[in-house]
């Protein structure tokens, strides 16, 4: 069971975004920048292009209102998204407020928040995404 399997679960703790019967999305707790969100499949599946054709379409359309909350949570020039998965062994995607690409660099150093700090991100995101029988 990967780490990401267990925040699902509610086994260790996460900061929340949103989630569906097929996806949960979650603040990166080492941020390259504030409001860096993950956003991961149920399903435990290490490599991001080993998905169904189905769930790696659905994980872009449940991505989407997150990218554009994130947008308008924070100042940027735009929500970045990326995939790298070597970290751990399940798929996931990163969206990232970005204002050039150099804040996609996943080898810079990661941001070290405070508990109240990745709660005030939290609430920033949430606050901007749309109420929807697709979130739970």
């Amino acid at each position: 069971m990967t780490i990401f399997s267990k925040i699902i679960a509610g086994e260790i703790p996460s900061y929340k975004i949103a989630e569906n019967d097929q996806f949960f999305a979650f603040l990166d707790i080492f941020p390259l920048r504030e409001g860096h969100t993950l956003v991961v499949p149920k399903i435990e599946i290490d490599k991001f292009f080993d998905l169904p054709d189905n769930e790696l379409g659905n994980l872009l359309l449940f991505a989407r209102p997150i990218a554009k909350a994130i947008e308008s949570a924070f100042a940027c020039n735009r929500c970045g998204i990326s995939v790298v998965g070597l970290e751990v062994p399940h798929a996931h995607l990163h969206l990232i407020p970005i204002d050039s690409a150099d804040d996609l660099n996943f080898t810079r150093h990661k941001l070290k928040l405070g508990p109240a700090e990745l709660k005030a991100a939290q609430e920033r995101i949430l606050q901007h995404l749309p109420t929807s029988k697709q979130w739970r």
